[in-house]
């Protein structure tokens, strides 16, 4: 389920405090420079939403669409779009993929819900960088009906405008493909993210790595061995938040990584945070829209009685936990407030200090990035740091 092996790197080792790390001096415009914006999204009603604009065409042609509301999401792998017919906005008919008896669907889990939809295949721009032949997404009601094992998983099914908040999911986390070597066996084995679909009906099938739903940015000719979320630090609540997302490590003056500390990740993008003296699993996630972490027992925070998945404490809570990765650590200062307090100001959409329960597991989502730069480097790619995937910030 997306939120969204080890490798050996060269570490800046030892320990750290610091509430918010010094931002890389960036250009304002450069080819592989992406604007951001934290905003209320295309449907005007996201918290901590970080969005942009992708240009998708028909491969090899110039029949092509820009789509804005992209949700930016570090916790998941692959390009996801929502189509016209569940209120996206998404209308370029871009060829589908097929295998012998059918078209291909995927049902990708998120912790929040699915997306249901086929597998179709798009030339994919972002600032100056192309990805062509880029297998997709399409979340589309109107394609084969949901397979039973994708509804019973547990999460509701995000097929529209209202319920996504988007018009299409960004990953740009640190792996490539969006399930790997598991998808493309037969057998129970298999997963069962990928289908063969024939007409209406569909079954679990074997999908080659290459095929499946891919994080474009590894297939960008250059620039292609990770990501920099890049955005300022937050003073008070606000309506919106612009930043830059920087394609690359180490490959151009403007994305090198400078004194970031480096956190590599296990093959389920994992490292590990320590909060209390208790050490647990823990990722960073853009596409979370808040800091989601364990639950009341061992917080002490409240949860909220109308904002449901948010804590709600009486008043402002000073915390802090430290990230490890093997010899690295670094300690993160951060703040909880009271969810319904803030949603009670209509005009913001910018939360720093927006928390709630994730039983067991830390996921440093949006607010985390405030005020820093935080590296993704995706697996099997070299950095001047070694080869990833790991985090750094």
């Amino acid at each position: 389920m997306m939120a969204l092996g080890l490798t050996t790197v060269s570490l800046a080792c030892g320990g750290g405090s610091s509430h918010k790390s010094s931002m890389l001096p960036v250009a304002a415009s450069a080819s592989n420079i992406q604007p951001i914006v934290v905003n209320s999204g295309p449907a005007g009603n996201y918290a901590n939403g970080l969005f942009t604009s992708v240009t998708l065409c028909v491969p090899a042609t110039s029949n092509c669409q820009t789509i804005d509301g992209i949700l930016v999401d570090t916790g998941s792998f692959g390009l996801r779009l929502l189509s016209s017919g569940g209120g996206g906005a998404l209308t370029l008919s871009l060829p589908q993929q097929k295998q012998s008896n059918g078209t291909v669907g995927e049902c990708a889990l998120f912790v929040s819900g699915y997306t249901w939809g086929s597998v179709n295949t798009a030339d994919v721009m972002i600032a100056g960088e192309q990805a062509s032949n880029v297998p997709v997404q399409v979340i589309d009601p109107t394609f084969a009906a949901v397979p039973s094992a994708c509804k019973s998983a547990g999460v509701p099914e995000n097929d529209s405008l209202q319920t996504l908040g988007a018009n299409g999911i960004l990953g740009i986390g640190p792996f490539a493909a969006d399930c790997g070597r598991a998808c493309a066996q037969t057998g129970s084995s298999n997963p069962g993210m990928y289908y063969e679909c024939a007409g209406s009906s569909c079954q679990i099938a074997a999908e080659p790595v290459a095929q499946q739903v891919q994080n474009p940015v590894a297939l960008f000719p250059s620039d292609n061995n990770g990501v920099i979320i890049q955005l300022p630090a937050l003073t008070a609540s606000a309506a919106s938040l612009s930043g830059s997302m920087i394609f690359g490590i180490g490959t151009q003056s403007n994305n090198s990584l400078g004194k970031a500390k480096v956190f590599p990740v296990n093959s389920s993008g994992e490292f590990t945070t320590t909060f209390k003296g208790q050490s647990y699993p823990a990722f960073v996630d853009s596409g979370s829209n808040a800091l989601f972490f364990l639950n009341t027992n061992t917080t002490g925070l409240s949860t909220c009685s109308n904002s449901s998945g948010f804590y709600c404490p009486s008043s402002t809570q000073n915390l802090s936990a430290v990230t490890t990765s093997g010899s690295p650590s670094q300690t993160i200062d951060f703040s909880i407030a009271n969810a319904e307090s803030l949603f009670s100001n209509r005009g913001d959409f910018v939360f720093e200090d927006l928390g709630g329960p994730n039983p067991g597991t830390f996921d440093w989502g949006l607010p985390f990035f405030f005020g820093r730069s935080v590296f993704t480097a995706i697996e099997a790619r070299s950095t001047p740091a070694g080869t990833g995937p790991f985090w750094a910030y």
